[in-house]
């Protein structure tokens, strides 16, 4: 039986989407069954991140409203082998279709993954409660900035409001030289947020570059946000 996360930050801008992309290639790298969960309504960008936005016909809408079954609407990924995403709806979606919930969805997917990442959207509203209320566990993940951290704070409290318990931070976009000169440390990160570090991910212009070719991070070519996405799956998998 897989596992579903649910990948989220509070606030906008912090990578989220590139996180949850680079994390899931890693995963399937790793030779792991992986579904991304884009559910970002009207917003969705995961598949520009996997490089698969030509190849997205159905979406999580259709199945929850019965136009299709979960296996019809999965895309996989043409170059990375256990790869498969499941886009969100290019346009906003009445209430009833919300209504459907998540969770039947997850349990047929769990038993086709090893892994479910759900990257939900930005803020604490009803799209935050639907992509990640049916999670197993979470991955809060932001920047050193203190509006970032106070936002990803607030994500976690709502997280426990719905029962996730097991989480972990990524500190993402990281800027040594920046934080070095603000006298700060990732340590002032942990401890402002309470959550173990699950992993940090240095700014690369190469994420950047990436995504304007629309090309998973993994497939660009070596780059040190590509590694830190590596030693996040690994961790994950319970390796050192």
């Amino acid at each position: 039986m897989g596992t579903a996360i649910g990948v989220t930050s509070g606030k906008g801008g912090t990578g989220k989407t590139f996180l949850t992309g680079g994390v899931s290639s890693c995963l399937a790298a790793l030779g792991r069954r992986v579904l991304c969960i884009d559910t970002d309504v009207g917003l969705r960008n995961l598949d520009l991140v996997l490089g698969l936005a030509d190849r997205t016909a159905m979406d999580f809408s259709d199945v929850l409203a019965g136009r299709c079954s979960l296996e019809r609407a999965l895309v996989p990924h043409p170059d990375m082998k256990g790869l498969f995403l499941l886009a969100a709806p290019q346009r906003p979606l009445p209430d009833a279709v919300f209504s459907a919930g998540m969770g039947e969805l997850l349990d047929r997917a769990r038993t086709m993954f090893d892994y479910c990442l759900i990257d939900g959207p930005a803020g604490l509203g009803a799209g935050f409660r639907f992509a990640v209320g049916q999670a197993d566990r979470a991955i809060v993940v932001t920047t050193m900035e203190a509006a970032s951290l106070r936002d990803a704070q607030q994500a976690i409290w709502a997280l426990g409001d719905l029962g996730i318990t097991r989480r972990h931070l990524v500190v993402n976009r990281l800027r040594p030289r920046c934080l070095k000169k603000l006298g700060a440390t990732i340590d002032d990160a942990m401890d402002f947020v309470g959550l173990p570090l699950l992993g940090v991910v240095p700014e690369d212009e190469r994420v950047l570059l990436a995504g304007a070719r629309e090309v998973p991070l993994l497939l660009a070519g070596k780059s040190r946000a590509a590694a830190a996405c590596r030693n996040i799956a690994e961790r994950m998998e319970g390796r050192r």
